[in-house]
């Protein structure tokens, strides 16, 4: 479904990533973490075509997508909810939501529409309550909703949310991952998950990819890594000696 192959990106004479290659399968939920400045944003960022790599290639469904622009890429069912959410401050939710089908108006009925706003209401309840309410005004736990509901809109093949808990309460945070867990148990959606808190992260996961420094680290089954001392000690917390 997703692919990288040998992704380098630079920024001026600093280079952020450093030739790496992973893939995220169909249906499946990937968790990409490590600490800051580790490069995983920027390989958010590469993938959706926000920043344009210094070398490699990014594939979807087996289309070489490295030289196409950003907005082509959602064309194709790629959803980027991007880190600190960006949503449009100034209109409201229900506007929010809307302008996140926009791929969608013409191609479907209105009532389509309708329904996937209804659907979006029915995982976020308190979208519902704000619906008309100016989306700058919603609380961080809010907005976060929100900018994963706008990207839910489009209906996308591939979905990638970039440290959706930064700056939110720990309940907050533990509703936003059941919305990640509900998501990821339908199958219809492939995630790519960066996240700094990577318990969390590795616990919704299929597999984990362990970021440091612009290259892969470590790479595999979710369960494996969070036993792995290394992951253990560097990432979680745990002292293993």
């Amino acid at each position: 479904m997703l692919k990288v192959e040998n992704l380098a990106i630079h920024y001026g004479g600093i280079q952020a990533v450093r030739g790496i290659s992973f893939e995220v399968k169909a249906g499946e939920l990937v968790s990409l973490i490590g600490s800051n400045g580790a490069g995983k944003t920027s390989t958010l960022r590469a993938i959706s075509g926000l920043v344009n790599p210094s070398s490699g290639n990014v594939y979807i469904d087996g289309k070489v997508v490295t030289d196409m622009p950003a907005n082509k890429r959602v064309s194709l069912g790629l959803a980027h909810c991007p880190e600190a959410r960006k949503i449009f401050s100034q209109q409201s939710v229900l506007d929010n939501l809307t302008l996140g089908a926009y791929l969608r108006f013409g191609k479907e009925k209105k009532s389509d529409i309708e329904t996937s706003i209804e659907e979006m209401f029915a995982i976020f309840p308190k979208l519902k309550e704000r619906q008309k309410q100016v989306a700058g005004t919603l609380s961080g736990g809010e907005q976060q909703m929100l900018a994963i509901g706008r990207a839910l809109m489009l209906k996308p093949k591939i979905l990638m949310l970039d440290e959706p808990s930064m700056g939110l309460a720990p309940v907050i945070i533990e509703e936003v991952f059941r919305v990640i867990e509900r998501i990821k148990s339908a199958r219809t959606t492939t995630i790519l998950l960066v996240e700094q808190l990577a318990f969390m992260a590795l616990k919704v996961a299929d597999r984990g990819i362990v970021l440091e420094q612009g290259v892969i680290r470590l790479e595999g089954p979710a369960a494996d890594l969070k036993d792995n001392p290394i992951v253990r000690e560097a990432y979680l917390g745990v002292k293993t000696s």
